[in-house]
């Protein structure tokens, strides 16, 4: 049986299998020490029985008036637990922080252009490209920017696609 729980400190000695796929990124420890201290709600992980990580979900809330909006930084699952809808999971529980706790208009991610199975993943679920960021994955692969409107976007205006691409320093960060 598949649990789902906050992530805490130690699970950073036991995730690095996870991040062996290479459209996932890896941080440095500091990164996601920052994102555990601020944003703790919107870090979990999915551990099998033995206590074996499956996959992780790592996130922010960010923006503010109608930008206000969940972030998710990374989600990843290891290729033995693919195929059984955990970043389903994951990404409905970032989610339901987003909208219901922080009162959010919609969430966002980025993902590479070329990562097809993530892009129909994510728009299975309900998001849809916003924006093309030319070079924003290490100066040389584009990035995809796709958003969810949540029940505060009532009429989903955060979901408007942007006409043309943009750069990276076009971005906004909070």
């Amino acid at each position: 049986m598949t649990t789902i729980r906050r992530f805490c400190c130690e699970d950073l000695l036991r995730f690095a299998p996870v991040n062996l796929d290479h459209l996932t990124e890896t941080f440095n420890m500091s990164f996601y020490m920052s994102y555990l201290a601020r944003w703790p709600d919107y870090f979990h992980v999915a551990e099998a029985p033995g206590n074996r990580i499956m996959g992780y979900i790592m996130g922010k809330v960010e923006g503010q008036g109608e930008s206000w909006h969940g972030h998710v930084t990374a989600v990843t699952v290891a290729c033995e637990y693919r195929r059984q809808q955990l970043a389903k999971k994951l990404m409905h529980l970032l989610e339901d922080i987003s909208d219901n706790i922080d009162k959010a208009y919609f969430v966002d991610l980025f993902v590479r252009a070329s990562n097809l199975p993530a892009i129909k993943m994510y728009e299975k679920l309900g998001y849809v490209v916003y924006r093309r960021v030319l070079r924003y994955y290490s100066g040389e692969e584009d990035g995809l920017d796709m958003r969810k409107a949540l029940s505060r976007d009532v009429e989903k205006k955060s979901m408007v696609p942007l006409k043309r691409p943009v750069t990276p320093d076009e971005l906004e960060y909070d």
